[in-house]
């Protein structure tokens, strides 16, 4: 299968490369010539044979908008559109809406796997008309891990980045549960040795998980995370979890609380935040702040 490929940052890039080695032909197109194979999304959308399938990689909101603006100006009747970036929801049924006016499938697509998706695969959620998945699936089956499990069609336009969303939001809290416990271990003079703790949970507790791998790895390269500043942006996600959450009347406590303490993150530094930071620097390749 050919495929269009917007956007070749940290994600995209590293997308291209897996969807190649599964034997797909990958076109792919970013602002950084350095990184592209063709200059202009007119250059990427000639070159591939109809019906097109172009994926979008770009940050939410407006890039994306003008990039669905533009694909709905290059594109045929038949073609199909997948945002595979962190889009909110809503947007994806105006996007769909747009492009249908034109004849032009369109599939959202969340994506989890961060830095690691590349040789571990990447777990997909995916919404949209059946139809239009089905022209994707080879790049969703190239893409995925390996097994019975990692993508899911969660239902119809919206439902693939509403399900990223809420996966996001739990993400939130689980990462400040570790935290915490990380700050009040450090806090106590009893306890002489806090990575090892960690560490002893990766086997047979029920706590154990990839997240806590990726605090044991983050606290080998920083026993105390002296180097790192407490303080951990948000992507919008948990804030859109959060607004769901009021809108559908569902008590979220936990993910609400982890969102407010990011929040309390840029008052100072907060020891939890330097897990936090660690942890997603170490999934997702986020920057972090040092010391300074």
């Amino acid at each position: 299968m050919e495929l269009g490929l917007v956007g070749l940052g940290k994600m995209g890039g590293n997308m291209r490369e897996r969807i190649r080695r599964a034997g797909h032909t990958v076109v792919g197109y970013d602002r950084n010539p350095d990184l592209a194979d063709v200059h202009s999304l007119k250059e990427l959308v000639d070159s591939l044979p109809a019906p097109r399938v172009v994926w979008v990689m770009v940050p939410a909101g407006a890039a994306t908008q003008s990039t669905v603006d533009e694909l709905g100006e290059l594109l045929s009747p038949g073609d199909i559109v997948v945002d595979g970036g962190n889009s909110r929801w809503t947007d994806d049924e105006k996007h769909a809406e747009e492009l249908a006016a034109k004849g032009i499938g369109f599939v959202d697509c969340g994506v989890s796997g961060g830095v690691w998706g590349l040789e571990n695969g990447y777990a997909l959620m995916y919404g949209g008309d059946a139809e239009h998945v089905a022209k994707v699936q080879p790049i969703f089956d190239a893409l995925k891990p390996e097994g019975d499990f990692g993508s899911v069609h969660a239902g119809k336009v919206g439902a693939g980045h509403f399900a990223k969303m809420v996966h996001n939001g739990i993400e939130y809290a689980m990462m400040q549960a570790y935290a915490e416990g990380w700050e009040l271990l450090e806090k106590v003079d009893s306890v002489t040795d806090v990575r090892e703790v960690f560490r002893s949970w990766q086997e047979g507790t029920v706590i154990r998980s990839w997240l806590l791998d990726l605090a044991v790895n983050a606290l080998n390269e920083d026993e105390h995370l002296d180097k790192l500043r407490g303080y951990a942006a948000d992507s919008g996600e948990g804030r859109w979890t959060v607004e769901a959450a009021i809108d559908n009347a569902v008590p979220l406590p936990a993910i609400t609380a982890s969102l407010f303490a990011r929040f309390a993150s840029r008052q100072d530094d907060s020891p939890q935040m330097k897990m936090i930071a660690a942890l997603r620097n170490q999934f997702g390749g986020h920057a972090v702040e040092s010391k300074k």
